[in-house]
């Protein structure tokens, strides 16, 4: 049977652990990177353009609306201060513009910048979280084999051990089938190898609670993208990240919605900045103010 290396031995290894696999799943993490290079602005583009004004320079973003319209709107309301949020230190709600004054809290050199934590330490939110806005089956995950010949896991699912492969693969097929007790593991072991052989990479991540939309445009990760940081499946809030390279290993968990278009190098430059060892920059690095320009 094909699953990870020494997964034939595992799977019934497993059976010893099977309750706690049951027991609940643990969500991808967001914290890396997606974006695509950037092309010059144009006045005549439909969509709207940001200046994000930092203590490093200045950059422009392209939104992409068509891809992801709620996404879009929320990170424009919070910027212009159009939507009320609650405040993450004094619990009251407020309306002014949220991303002022805010750092790039973890910045990742060849991987990504993070912001739009209004603790600066990666917990914060507005505090509110809102759906996911990706279309994985335009992305190609539903093509993609979460487990390759050999038993060896798709790399985009980022197994490195067998408790990765519980939580991330296992655990959710157990659920979907109804399996709560060792006895039944060992009496549907079968058909446990044959769902977990027949799983692609889409399938991995709708087990993990993602809900994709095929209407959307797809949008990959690549370098200069902005995308929504996030702590699992439909937990958007207000952080975001600009890639510095191409992510393709995020392809479906983060919602993509829009590119820089002007001062990716302000982008590689905060991204080179000496930080500690959590990703914080020594130097704070400032959002001053995020506004949409007037066309």
């Amino acid at each position: 049977m094909n699953m990870i290396p020494n997964l034939r031995k595992g799977i019934v290894a497993v059976a010893a652990v099977a309750t706690i696999a049951l027991t609940g799943t643990e969500s991808l993490q967001a914290a890396e990177e997606e974006t695509p290079a950037g092309t010059a602005a144009t006045k005549t583009s439909p969509n709207p353009v940001v200046l994000m004004k930092t203590s490093q320079g200045n950059i422009r973003i392209e939104l992409w609306p068509d891809a992801a319209p709620d996404t879009v709107k929320n990170f424009i309301d919070l910027a212009e201060g159009n939507k009320t949020f609650k405040d993450a230190k004094t619990g009251e709600d407020v309306k002014k513009p949220f991303y002022d004054g805010l750092t790039f809290h973890r910045v990742i050199k060849d991987f990504m910048i993070q912001g739009g934590c209004p603790l600066g330490t990666g917990t914060g939110d507005p505090g509110y979280k809102f759906k996911d806005e990706i279309n994985a089956k335009g992305l190609g995950l539903a093509d993609l084999k979460a487990m390759g010949e050999g038993g060896a896991p798709h790399p985009w699912l980022l197994i490195r051990d067998q408790a990765s492969f519980q939580r991330t693969v296992l655990g959710p097929v157990l659920q979907t089938l109804g399996i709560s007790s060792q006895e039944q593991f060992q009496e549907k072991l079968e058909e446990i190898q044959n769902t977990v052989n027949a799983l692609s990479v889409l399938d991995v991540y709708a087990n993990l609670g993602y809900i994709f939309d095929e209407k959307l445009p797809a949008k990959k990760p690549d370098r200069g993208v902005i995308a929504m940081a996030n702590s699992g499946p439909n937990t958007n809030g207000s952080q975001f990240f600009i890639n510095v390279v191409d992510t393709p290993h995020l392809t479906g968990k983060h919602t993509v919605f829009g590119k820089v278009i002007e001062g990716m190098d302000i982008a590689d430059k905060i991204s080179n900045l000496e930080t500690d060892p959590a990703g914080k920059p020594s130097t704070p690095v400032t959002i001053e103010s995020i506004r949409v320009e007037k066309k």
